[in-house]
């Protein structure tokens, strides 16, 4: 199998697979070893502090001295309906006290968010090599300092219109997120319904119209579902759920137990944890404030309001209060290293 093109070249690796970003999951240590192993690894940092952030990449830089990329959560903090906030907070406390679980309440005055304006300066001073971003697009001024800075962009794109905006922006790679893709959708342009279109779709659809190099991302699990990718247009993939369950991964015993475990109808869409949507294994509190008929606050407000869930669910192993995001086909994931996952994607590939 030929493996160098426009997307190994721009990225500077030798194999086009990306290891998604996925917050709360990768680890610097998970970074590196895709990055050692030929491909790009990709560090999340949407939402973190600028210290934590450069903490982060400094980490990483200790463990490869190959390309990786830093992730951006690209979207504004929107206004929020306080009493709709106040509703869900109320809903939630009662839910915990129920199950003895502690909570604090807290007013939406008091909340912080750091947003990726305020990381921008940390990635050009590092000089990092390559920037992916998801929940929208950069700035048109950002967009210009990074590129100054020698940086390849690498955009999400859930529709043919988003991907079209992205490329008339200049941005160098595009992500084709497929619905069957876990954890959050990229979605920027579609406010009312997101698109669900499957990969399958997408990969065409995209490089039929738009003339930037595609990677496909959305139940990319194994060698057969890269080179479908591949000939479909696709010039690279980019892999999340096929590392969950890796040693370098930062989620729990209990966490890839549960992913291994569930099977295909058990992974669902839901936007009522975060406030925005996103595919994982439906669970209790899912289902309670689905039940409850309070309208969600939008992304990020209801991150802090659950967050005491997840916090018990990760440290009790307790399945309906652990959010676990995983895509369509997460159930294949398995527990070795991420280097020996790496090693097999590129060997069943080159088998076919």
């Amino acid at each position: 199998m030929q493996w160098k093109n426009t997307v190994t070249d721009l990225l500077r690796i030798d194999y086009p697979i990306v290891q998604a970003p996925m917050l709360g999951v990768s680890t610097p240590e998970m970074v590196a070893a895709v990055s050692n192993a030929g491909g790009l690894g990709s560090l999340p940092v949407g939402g973190l502090s600028a210290t934590v952030v450069a903490d982060l990449i400094q980490k990483t830089r200790a463990l490869t001295h190959k390309p990786f990329a830093v992730n951006l959560f690209a979207h504004s903090i929107p206004a929020v309906n306080e009493q709709e906030y106040l509703d869900m907070q109320e809903f939630l406390y009662q839910f915990a006290i129920k199950r003895q679980l502690s909570f604090t309440k807290q007013p939406v005055s008091s909340l912080q968010f750091f947003t990726w304006e305020e990381q921008i300066d940390i990635l050009i001073n590092e000089k990092i090599p390559v920037v992916s971003f998801t929940f929208g697009i950069l700035s048109d001024e950002a967009i210009a300092r990074l590129k100054n800075n020698g940086t390849i962009l690498i955009g999400t794109a859930t529709s043919l219109k988003e991907a079209q905006l992205l490329a008339d922006k200049g941005i160098d790679i595009i992500t084709a997120q497929g619905i069957e893709a876990g954890g959050h959708r990229g979605t920027f342009l579609h406010d009312d319904e997101i698109p669900v279109i499957g990969l399958m779709s997408l990969i065409p659809e995209i490089v039929d119209a738009v003339k930037k190099p595609v990677l496909a991302a959305g139940g990319i699990m194994d060698g057969k579902a890269l080179r479908a990718a591949f000939l479909l247009g696709a010039k690279g993939v980019q892999a999340g759920s096929a590392f969950i369950a890796c040693n370098e991964s930062s989620a729990s015993p209990s966490h890839k137990k549960q992913l291994i475990n569930a099977t295909d109808t058990d992974i669902i869409l839901t936007k009522n944890i975060t406030g925005r949507w996103a595919r994982g294994i439906r669970n209790e509190i899912m289902r309670q404030v689905e039940q409850s008929a309070l309208t969600v606050p939008p992304y990020p407000y209801q991150i802090p309001l659950t967050i005491f869930a997840r916090n018990a669910g990760q440290k009790a192993g307790n399945e309906d209060l652990m959010v676990i995001w995983a895509g369509q086909s997460a159930f294949k994931a398995k527990t070795k290293s991420a280097e020996e996952i790496f090693a097999t994607l590129v060997q069943e590939a080159e088998a076919i």
